[in-house]
């Protein structure tokens, strides 16, 4: 393992444990090759009965991959690093891929910041997961504010949220909290962070065969003080604004809307890259037709698009590099957004039995 993720098995239940605090455990080429390699062990290992993983700090559980990491070596040659770009993406979406349909029960401790490549790692499919939340959790898929795209399976789960729930998170990239995220189908249960000693305690003491049914029952209690859903009340809005057919249309109706939700969506809107959020919207529509795999691998061709065209690479330069939060977004505009720019994206890399995630099904 790497000296950012430390794994353990005790009770019959497999631990992953992050621990890149600094850096709110953002995901290098190491580190999903360490979580791989602890899963696929683990698999078909009958000492282990479920799988948790956590974070070694309060602040965050995970806040996504290395930008850094992809700035500094999207920039390069292969030579100076750029095939460990290719790499990070096709391994991260193959671990996605392993996750969700992960024959065990998965168990995701998501306290603190949650974001972009936390929630491909937290997102089990709906015969494993249990997806915890506090009140410190911060959801988001904020791709299209560094300009990328809702990746990690994201086109997928977010097509899944309830009527055009995933395309308002995915094409506006806000954060949410715990009430939202269980009213969006991203979370399972919900316990307060006072009662997360007494939940590492259970973990650690109920084996893991046992583990899913215990959680349920040490949760269940505190389901009620988890507060209103700000989603559940906007539903209506979000449905009707992000119900258009482009963003250009989302845009339109968002302002004729005077409410504080439509006029601060549009100040959110604003920020992002236009292109990206039109890529973004096109991504969740389609994603709602595609199983988890050709969800991966259409995010994959995406990728490479997007390292091609740059936006990302500017868009790290603004927030994370130069800090100036002043990215040059190209077009500038949205109304500069053609058809074209947006299908360029999803137009095959690879013949299909080249494609780096073919083997996945």
């Amino acid at each position: 393992m790497s000296e950012y993720v430390h794994t353990s098995v005790s009770n019959g239940t497999g631990f992953i444990t992050l621990d890149r605090p600094k850096a709110l455990n953002s995901l290098s080429l190491a580190m999903v090759r360490d979580i791989t390699a602890a899963l696929m062990a683990w698999r078909d290992d009958s000492g282990v009965a479920a799988v948790v993983i956590r974070s070694s700090s309060e602040k965050a559980f995970c806040a996504g991959g290395d930008i850094r990491f992809f700035y500094d070596n999207g920039r390069a040659t292969p030579q100076g690093g750029s095939a460990l770009v290719e790499d990070f993406f096709t391994e991260e979406y193959a671990l996605n891929h392993l996750i969700h349909f992960y024959p065990k029960p998965y168990i995701a401790l998501m306290d603190g910041v949650v974001m972009g490549g936390g929630m491909g790692v937290a997102q089990g499919g709906p015969d494993c997961r249990v997806r915890i939340v506090t009140e410190r959790t911060k959801m988001a898929m904020p791709e299209v504010n560094i300009g990328l795209f809702p990746d990690v399976g994201g086109s997928y789960f977010l097509s899944r949220a309830p009527g055009r729930l995933g395309s308002y998170l995915g094409v506006t990239g806000v954060t949410i909290g715990a009430a939202d995220a269980l009213y969006a189908g991203l979370a399972d249960h919900y316990v307060p962070a006072a009662e997360m000693a007494a939940l590492s305690a259970l973990l650690e003491s109920t084996p893991g065969a046992a583990l899913k049914d215990a959680i349920a029952a040490f949760a269940a209690p505190f389901r009620a003080a988890v507060g209103e859903s700000r989603l559940a009340a906007e539903r209506s809005a979000i449905d009707r604004h992000f119900g258009a057919a482009s963003v250009a249309a989302i845009v339109d109706t968002l302002k004729t809307d005077d409410s504080a939700f439509a006029q601060k969506t549009l100040q959110v809107m604003a920020t992002r890259s236009p292109l990206m959020m039109c890529v973004t919207h096109e991504l969740v529509r389609r994603g709602a037709a595609l199983d988890v795999a050709a969800c991966l691998r259409l995010e994959r061709t995406l990728v490479r698009h997007n390292f091609e065209d740059g936006e990302v690479i500017e868009g790290v330069r603004a927030l994370v590099i130069d800090k100036d939060n002043a990215p040059q977004w190209k077009p500038s505009s949205l109304d500069a957004v053609d058809e074209a720019m947006v299908q360029r994206f999803f137009q095959p890399v690879w013949p299909d039995y080249a494609h780096p995630l073919r083997h996945l099904d």
